[in-house]
């Protein structure tokens, strides 16, 4: 158990896999018990993490056999003590192994019960199998990505499974555990990857509405359209991400770039746009991306070196707040965001199947630990 805001409040997570693992790291860096039930079987197979499965940080676990009606029952025992409950299966599962909405509120009426999935409790799509790049490909967020002159590309499963599932589940169980505070009473929280994908749209929904933005992708100005919000190769086959709109920091680009005499088209004259993007592409090349660096960063002219993923864990910048701190033997994302009174703590180990079954069940008062390890109930690692 961490530090953090959440200190206090206890999860339950029933194991599974992307966004729904996420969200429970996310209540465990803010300092919440998260207690991951993982299967039995998981333990009897040997099965392990490795020590890399990051999403399993600041957790603990217990391996329970759903399909056990004594293990099923600890699951409930564990309810009635627990603030929130996390699962992520299809709809409909957990109602068949008898952990449904209605048995864990009927143990604990205060329960906030957060369930992930792609497409939602209900509709046409609910009951069917579904990934990150379907559900963003539905709600025209995979069309909006990508080059004019080809395909949408897939921007990993940050923009589905993470942004448009993992923290719209957090967002929900935060806004339900702070109405239970109140009222007294849990709620169901139903967290689909389509509503959160749309739902980030928003703004660009807004632009499109006002005429202000095309339904077509590489033609507007946060998309590529626009040459001063791009990325652009340089002289070694690296890149710099560009993103100078506000006229004051398109300026100060050009001067940094060594533009600034020369006679080129206005920054918002759309038939200039190649013009200005074949000139930014050519000097761009003249130099490498370190050294071009060395002329931007620190600077208002709004562009940054692209950086790998081990390259940014040791960027000068990241690396003066501590954004991958060395934990559990590998650098890892900090816990997000930062307090001033109720700070963060992680010590980065993801918790193993079944690694802390007896002391889970003890620390919650089972006295019949040793039997329903016997029976295969539950299972230690």
């Amino acid at each position: 158990m961490g530090t953090g805001p959440l200190s206090g409040v206890r999860v339950i997570e029933l194991a599974g896999i992307g966004p729904a693992p996420f969200a429970a790291m996310l209540l465990a860096d803010l300092g919440a018990d998260v207690i991951r039930v993982d299967r039995a079987s998981a333990v009897r197979d040997g099965e392990s993490t490795g020590g890399t499965d990051f999403t399993n940080r600041g957790k603990r676990s217990i391996a329970i056999d759903l399909k056990n009606e004594r293990g099923r029952r600890v699951v409930l025992r564990l309810v009635e003590k627990a603030d929130v409950l996390l699962e992520g299966f299809r709809p409909g599962v957990t109602e068949r192994l008898g952990l449904g909405p209605d048995d864990c509120l009927t143990r604990n009426p205060r329960l906030v019960y957060g369930r992930m999935t792609g497409w939602g409790q209900d509709g046409p799509l609910a009951p069917t199998a579904g990934h990150d790049i379907g559900y963003l490909a539905i709600t025209g967020a995979l069309h909006a990505v990508g080059r004019a002159d080809g395909p949408p590309q897939v921007p990993a499963n940050l923009l589905g499974d993470f942004a448009g599932g993992s923290l719209y589940l957090v967002v929900g169980v935060l806004s339900a555990l702070l109405e239970a505070g109140a009222s007294g009473r849990g709620q169901v929280v139903d967290a689909a990857i389509v509503d959160g994908a749309a739902h980030l749209s928003t703004f660009l929904h807004g632009l499109l509405a006002g005429g202000l933005w095309e339904d077509r992708r590489g033609v507007n100005f946060l998309d590529t359209g626009a040459p001063w919000y791009d990325v652009y190769e340089t002289a070694d086959g690296r890149h710099m991400a560009v993103g100078a709109l506000e006229p004051q920091f398109y300026a100060e680009f050009l001067r940094l770039l060594g533009l600034d005499g020369e006679d080129l088209p206005a920054q918002h004259d759309r038939a200039g746009w190649p013009v200005l993007r074949d000139r930014f592409a050519a000097v761009f090349r003249t130099r490498t991306r370190d050294e071009w660096t060395a002329v931007f960063v620190p600077s208002d002219a709004c562009v940054a070196p692209v950086l790998s993923m081990t390259e940014a864990a040791e960027h000068p910048y990241n690396t003066s707040r501590d954004v991958f701190p060395a934990l559990a033997g590998h650098r890892q994302p900090a816990p997000a965001p930062r307090f001033s009174r109720t700070p963060t703590t992680t010590d980065g180990v993801p918790a193993q199947p079944g690694g802390q079954t007896r002391v889970i069940l003890a620390d919650l008062g089972f006295d019949d630990v040793e039997t329903l390890l016997k029976e295969g109930a539950v299972s230690q690692a």
